[in-house]
């Protein structure tokens, strides 16, 4: 089931810089980022409305409160320099860099959480970076 989510993000998230480089021709890309953020606040509380897991936000720990805050934080930097850089690059040069962010979660996940590196992983790594190189490189 996983995957079926994870493919589905893949296909939203395509769709979002496709979208989102037609919509924020003429536009700040930081107003732009506002109105999607605004967007994705509404769409988030409607779910947590209609599944009905609101009375939930009382249980939430401290720690959690702190990282959700932090993931927050550098979701909303990653946003602005996305719609930034989607603004001045073009969407096929600047999606594969951006979803270079694969790669660096890769090695973040090894260091950090100290999940256990294996040879299709490392493999997939560096494949997605020569990858992301041989499409942004002239």
């Amino acid at each position: 089931m996983w995957f079926i989510f994870a493919f589905l993000s893949a296909i939203f998230a395509a769709l979002t810089s496709i979208l989102a480089k037609i919509g924020i021709e003429g536009i700040n890309s930081n107003l732009a980022t506002a109105i999607r953020t605004a967007v994705v606040l509404v769409m988030a509380w409607l779910m947590v409305f209609i599944t009905g897991v609101q009375s939930q936000i009382t249980e939430i720990s401290k720690k959690s409160w702190i990282f959700l805050i932090l993931s927050g934080i550098a979701t909303g930097l990653s946003w602005l320099c996305y719609y930034k850089a989607l603004q001045i690059g073009e969407a096929s040069k600047v999606v594969p860099v951006d979803k270079f962010s694969v790669v660096i979660t890769m090695i973040l996940a090894f260091i950090v959480l100290r999940e256990t590196p294996n040879v299709k992983t490392i493999l997939g790594g560096v494949f997605i970076t020569i990858g992301t190189l041989i499409m942004v490189l002239k």
